[in-house]
């Protein structure tokens, strides 16, 4: 790493050794992105009954209420990142975590879908800067080996509380839509932890004068790491999100209507994605970082092209291990090398838009999907061409993994 990047961690540390307190808080910040998105979706079917019969048009407005806030994520994430390098992450995280629980739970108390909508808007921009100071922070705290630890937890605490609140928000959903969104008051209890527990890595970097210029120059010599990092989470995604979105038509296909058999294939791609999160470091450590991203894309490639073949539960939930697997070694092997290596003053810039590529393939994977149909004539075969797309990625790595053995 340059000098002036050494200098920016220098001043980053340059406090109390950062400890379990601050891992728990920024762990838990990193959750409320999942949480945006499952706590809603099994309350859909309620929302259409509530607003589509008085208004046919809305039923085309309801998906948006789960995946608005992707979207707006995607788009804010880049403001994000240049707020928390201008004003600071500790003050940015801590407004955003207040403005997320009140704009989180208003469409309780509302009775107009479009005003729900503008809601889940705000909440998704709110999501872009918890989510970008987050991240930022870990990599400010954390160096070497403490920091790859704490980013492979920040996924596996995600993916666990992903778990948790889908069945809690349908539980809450059962006797009516409004109160799933009550539970968003819940993370207000993390303000006063993160005003007490956490400081601003930026204040102490300050000092040294020479510090922004470097780090603006080290930063253009980094655009292809971050071209590199954005397109692989980018593209990594729409192949991840493929399985979760498609799995009740594909399962509808093979004669499987108990949606609880749905919700169980569900689970056990994330619980697979979980595993391939904790297996994530051994498989750096063994094979180098640059392998890694060839091992996860085939992953993807070939869950997919088995999901696409799938005719029975057995076939499908084979295929969604292997994909989970997979995904789950995506963000920790895309964000790494981009943590390590942006320098202090611009780390929240950097990771400002991997969160905005992260987010952005989530939500134009369905449409990826849709216009593969179209193209290929049905989903399976769009499906099977997205393997197809993911299987000659990872060819096209191979020799630069190959070449470098980069554990970074």
């Amino acid at each position: 790493m340059n000098q002036l990047s050494s200098m920016g961690e220098a001043a980053a540390v340059d406090r109390p050794n950062p400890g379990a307190a601050q891992g728990a808080v920024l762990l838990l910040g990193s959750s409320l992105t999942i949480m945006g998105a499952v706590m809603i979706a099994p309350i859909l079917p309620k929302l259409a009954a509530e607003f589509v019969p008085s208004n046919p048009a809305a039923a085309a407005l309801v998906p948006l209420v789960a995946t608005g806030p992707a979207l707006a994520i995607a788009l804010c994430a880049p403001l994000a990142g240049w707020l928390a390098d201008r004003v600071g992450r500790k003050m940015l995280l801590l407004l955003a975590t207040l403005v997320y629980g009140l704009v989180g739970a208003a469409p309780a108390l509302l009775n107009d879908l479009g005003a729900i909508l503008v809601c889940r808007f705000v909440l998704g921009a709110a999501e872009a800067c918890v989510m970008t100071c987050c991240t930022t922070l870990i990599g400010d705290y954390w160096q070497g080996e403490t920091r790859v630890r704490y980013v492979n937890r920040q996924v596996v605490t995600i993916g666990i509380v992903g778990t948790a609140f889908f069945v809690i928000g349908g539980a809450a959903g059962e006797h009516s839509w409004r109160y799933p969104f009550y539970l968003y008051l819940l993370p207000i209890l993390l303000v006063p932890a993160i005003a007490s527990v956490l400081w601003e890595p930026l204040r102490a970097a300050r000092t040294a004068s020479s510090h922004d210029d470097g780090a603006s120059a080290t930063s253009v010599k980094l655009g292809p790491t971050l071209a590199i990092g954005y397109l692989l989470v980018c593209l990594g995604m729409i192949c991840s999100f493929v399985v979760p979105v498609q799995m009740p038509q594909l399962m509808i296909d093979i004669g499987e209507h108990s949606s609880t058999m749905i919700g169980m294939a569900s689970g056990v791609g994330l619980l697979s994605t979980l595993g391939g999160s904790i297996a994530w470091p051994f498989l750096r450590k063994g094979v180098g970082r640059r392998f890694v991203n060839v091992i996860l894309l085939a992953l993807l490639a070939v869950g997919l092209y088995l999901f696409a073949n799938a005719h029975t539960v057995k076939a499908v939930l084979v295929a969604v291990v292997i994909h989970g697997f997979g995904a789950g070694l995506l963000v920790p092997n895309s964000i790494l090398p981009l943590m390590r290596k942006l320098p202090l003053s611009t780390r929240g810039r950097g990771l400002g838009g991997f969160t905005a590529a992260l987010y952005l393939g989530q939500f134009v994977s369905p449409l990826v999907v849709l216009s593969g149909m179209g193209a290929f004539g049905g989903l399976r075969p769009s499906i099977v061409a997205i393997a197809v797309g993911a299987a000659v990625v990872a060819l096209l790595w191979l020799p630069s993994a190959l070449r470098s053995r980069d554990d970074a």
